[in-house]
């Protein structure tokens, strides 16, 4: 880490929000997967994520060219972490890390994204007062930062659309997904994405609803 990430580190905050959502986050992703949907919207993430699958329809195909990946599990993750980036998020993304790293459920899983972060803040990808979310997350599908340098693809902007989703979908495809397959044939790969059962099982739906319009 050099000297702008050590700056970030020395500026950081114990973020009171984001230990209060981590320890609620159980609620998030219970009941059953009907449930999680109308929860979240699903209906409203298909229909949207139709008519934004047409309207960018360049995007999507250089995407699914490039990297393997259908329009509909990036719509569906789109959809479901920021509302098509309509909400991506006001938390310090650096403080929200390291305080995650530092009182957590999970410390030796959030450790390496919070050096992560400081390495983006050094590269200019970030800033100390970056904003995101609770956890962490950066950008239209809310990646945390150690996944942003590994799978962050040109300038690493996941506050950019066309950044966020060609690096989602780089992400898949690093974690098996296989193209021209359905996607609850690549449920491995959106396990990667989300660990929990009725995030990836929503995920997978919605996709093949929203590619088979």
């Amino acid at each position: 880490v050099g000297s702008k990430g050590l700056a970030a580190l020395a500026r950081a905050t114990y973020a009171t929000k984001t230990i209060g959502v981590d320890r609620a986050i159980h609620k998030a992703f219970s009941g059953s997967v009907e449930n999680f949907m109308k929860r979240r919207g699903a209906s409203t993430i298909i229909s949207k994520g139709r008519s934004l699958k047409k309207s960018n329809a360049a995007l999507f195909g250089k995407i699914e060219r490039t990297y393997g990946v259908s329009p509909g599990v990036l719509l569906a993750i789109w959809g479901m972490e920021t509302g098509f980036g309509s909400y991506l998020g006001k938390q310090n993304t650096v403080s929200a890390i390291l305080t995650l790293a530092y009182d957590c459920r999970r410390p030796e899983f959030f450790y390496p994204h919070a050096v992560a972060a400081l390495k983006l803040v050094d590269s200019g990808a970030l800033s100390a007062s970056s904003v995101g979310a609770a956890h962490g997350e950066i950008g239209h599908t809310q990646f945390l930062p150690g996944n942003v340098l590994t799978y962050g693809v040109g300038n690493k902007n996941l506050r950019d659309k066309a950044t966020a989703l060609a690096s989602t979908a780089n992400f898949l495809r690093g974690h098996g997904w296989r193209a021209g397959a359905s996607a609850q044939a690549n449920m491995g790969a959106i396990a990667g994405w989300n660990s929990a059962s009725v995030y990836q099982q929503a995920i997978a739906r919605m996709a093949t609803a929203i590619d088979g319009d």
